[in-house]
C-alpha cells in the first residue's frame, strides 16, 4: 500500500482568508498510562511556500529511529510549534475528550507566548470532533479535518513533534517505573504492560478511571 504524502493544498487555500494556519494533532489518546499530548504547528504564507521537509508524515507512518530527525526538521520548517499536555490525573478527573481540549488550549497558549495569536488563525484539528471549543476555546475558528495528519503537512508536523515529545517523556517515566516497560510500549496496552499491571498494580501515571483490565492489547 502506498503512503500518502502530505501536501499544503488545504493550508494555502485557508491562508487566502486567514493570517495564519495552526494545525493541532493529539498523541497518547488511547494509552493506559502517561499524559495525552497535543502538538500545535503555526504556518504563515512564507512557510507555506517553503518545501515540505523530506520524510514528513503522520507520526504513525515515520519509523521510530527517524522521528527525532523528522520532528526537528518539521519544527524548523513551521513558523512555531508547541506541545500541550494533560496528565493522567486530569484524564481521570474530566475524561479524555475534555483533557484533549485542555492540552490543545495549553499548546495554543505556548504559541501565543511565542507571538502567534490563535484568535487571528484558522485552527486545523485532526479528526471529526472539535474538542478545543468544547473545552473553553471560545473565539477560536476551529476546523476539524478527518485524516488531516495524513493529508496536511502542518498537521503532520504537529503530529510528529508531539509524538517525539511524548515518547521522550515516557522514556523518562520508565526510569521511575521500569516494571511497565514504557520505554518499549510508551504507555500503550502491550501484553507485557498489562502483565506488569496485574503483578504490580497501577502506578501514579496510569489512568485509573479506565477499564484497564479490559483494554485491547495493541501489540
Amino acid at each position: 500500500m502506498s503512503v500518502v504524502t502530505p501536501r499544503l493544498t488545504v493550508e494555502r487555500r485557508l491562508l487566502r482568508e486567514h493570517e495564519i494556519v495552526i494545525a493541532c494533532d493529539e498523541v497518547g489518546r488511547g494509552a493506559l498510562a502517561g499524559p495525552v499530548a497535543v502538538g500545535a504547528a503555526a504556518l504563515g504564507p512564507a512557510a507555506a511556500r517553503r518545501r515540505i521537509p523530506e520524510g514528513l508524515r503522520d507520526s504513525k507512518l515515520v519509523a521510530a529511529h527517524r522521528r527525532h530527525d523528522v520532528a526537528a526538521r518539521a519544527a524548523a520548517w513551521v513558523d512555531a510549534s508547541a506541545v500541550g499536555w494533560a496528565s493522567s490525573a486530569e484524564i481521570d478527573e474530566v475524561g479524555i475528550m475534555r483533557a484533549l481540549g485542555l492540552a490543545a488550549l495549553r499548546a495554543l497558549g505556548e504559541l501565543r507566548a511565542q507571538g502567534f495569536v490563535p484568535d487571528d488563525a484558522i485552527v486545523i484539528l485532526d479528526g471529526n470532533h472539535d474538542y478545543i471549543t468544547a473545552a473553553g476555546g471560545s473565539g477560536l475558528r476551529v476546523q476539524p479535518i478527518i485524516k488531516a495528519d495524513r493529508d496536511c503537512a502542518s498537521a503532520a508536523a504537529a503530529s510528529v513533534v508531539a509524538k517525539v515529545a511524548r515518547d521522550d517523556l515516557m522514556m523518562r517515566l520508565h526510569e521511575e517505573h521500569p516494571v511497565y516497560l514504557w520505554e518499549r510500549n510508551k504507555g500503550y496496552a502491550s501484553l507485557e504492560h498489562r502483565s506488569a499491571i496485574r503483578s504490580h498494580g497501577l502506578s501514579p501515571h496510569h489512568r485509573a478511571s479506565w477499564a484497564i483490565a479490559d483494554a485491547p492489547t495493541l501489540f
